[in-house]
Parts: structure tokens; C-alpha cells; sequence
């Protein structure tokens, strides 16, 4: 899926090579400050190595429109980003962007039960807390249908009962459509369980990649 090969952003992250692979759940994790969140933004060519080369499906990022990439490769940010209006606006506002076709509200209010979000989508986007945003952004992007989903620290805003729910629903929706997901994670017990590939940074740096061996001795 994505290749990197001598990868160089400012003193933030050094990567010689590392190859993702297609349709697997991916967890990134390392000690804080380590740039996880960079590397993800290298992914989605949010920003642009200063030197090296990382590919997408075969292709060099640079000679990719950024706009076609992000609609086939989107990432939810930690914080995510919540307009002015109801939830129903920011999944219409987000599919417009995305050149997608605007489901019905059922079709909405199926994917807010599938996130575990019992608001109406007439509710005022900006009245809900920050678990429930990110919910409400988690769906967004179920919504536009990526191929890729590149989520920084998704569970960060939710306490621990509801993160085992929140991510078993995305683990659980990336196998059922076959897409890859990307994710850091601060949490041990979200790799333990739901990892089939990891990697590994600390200070910028690849420290390991590869199948955990809890699931090669499984």
C-alpha cells in the first residue's frame, strides 16, 4: 500500500524503508513526541518529506493530486474538525468536499448507532462533548467511503468502556468493507488486540515493523 523509502522531515521523523501492506489493521505507536501524528501527515500528503520517496499504491505521492489522494486516503485528527450546524451539516458539508453522493437520513442515523452516538441529526454540532465529536467525526468519514483510514489516536477523548466499543466498531467496519486503517494508538490493550501489523517509532526514527508475534505464535 505505502512504500517509504529514505524519508527525511525536518529533525522530526527519519525513515530508510518501511512497506505497509494493503487491508490490514495497522497500529503506530511510541512514547509521546516521537511523530507519530507527522508520520500519518506524510501519509495523506498533508505535508511533504524533504527527502526520499513515499509511494501509494505504486504511485510517488508528489505526482498525485492532493485532493484525489484524500478522498481515497483520509485521516481523522485527534481533535477533529467540527463546523457550525448540525451533525446532519458537517456529514453533508464533508461528503460535498469529497465530491460523494449525499445519502438519507437513515442512512445517517444508521451510521450515528453504529459509532454509538444517540443524537438526532438535527442535534447542534457544537453542544456535543469531545467524545461525542469524535464520534460524530468517525462516522464522517464511514460516510465518504475511503479506501484508507488514517486515525490519530481515535480513542483519546473516550473513557475506557466506550473506547472498547468505539474501536471494536471501527476494526469491525474496515474488515467488513476490506479497507486498511492506520492508527495511532497510545493504548497496549488496542494493539494487543486488534493489531495485525505494527510499527514501531521512537524519536522519529523505525524502530520495528512487521506482524506482532502474538499473531505469528498464534
Amino acid at each position: 500500500m505505502f512504500s517509504l523509502r529514505d524519508v527525511e522531515y525536518k529533525q522530526i521523523i527519519k525513515i530508510d524503508q518501511l512497506d505497509i501492506p494493503w487491508r490490514q489493521v495497522v497500529c503506530i505507536f511510541g512514547e509521546s513526541g516521537s511523530g507519530k501524528t507527522t508520520f500519518l501527515r506524510l501519509l495523506n500528503h498533508l505535508i511533504s518529506c524533504d527527502r526520499g520517496q513515499i509511494l501509494f499504491d505504486g504511485m510517488d505521492l508528489t505526482q498525485l493530486d492532493p485532493v484525489a489522494l484524500r478522498r481515497r486516503v483520509v485521516m481523522l485528527p485527534q481533535t477533529p474538525v467540527v463546523l457550525d450546524g448540525t451533525i446532519k451539516y458537517n456529514f453533508i458539508r464533508g461528503l460535498e468536499f469529497a465530491d460523494k453522493s449525499i445519502p438519507d437520513d437513515q442512512e445517517m442515523e444508521e451510521m450515528l448507532d453504529y459509532v454509538q452516538l444517540s443524537k438526532p441529526l438535527f442535534t447542534e454540532a457544537s453542544k456535543l462533548s469531545g467524545g461525542e465529536k469524535q464520534r460524530m467525526a468517525l462516522a464522517r468519514v464511514f460516510l465518504l467511503g475511503p479506501d484508507v483510514l488514517l486515525l490519530d489516536e481515535p480513542s483519546a477523548a473516550l473513557d475506557e468502556e466506550t473506547e472498547k466499543i468505539v474501536i471494536n466498531k471501527i476494526v469491525d467496519y474496515v474488515q467488513k468493507k476490506e479497507l486498511s486503517l492506520i492508527m495511532v494508538t497510545h493504548s497496549k490493550q488496542v494493539v494487543e488486540t486488534y493489531a495485525e501489523y505494527t510499527i514501531s517509532i521512537s524519536e522519529g526514527k523505525l524502530k520495528a515493523a512487521g506482524v506482532p508475534t502474538w499473531k505469528t505464535e498464534a
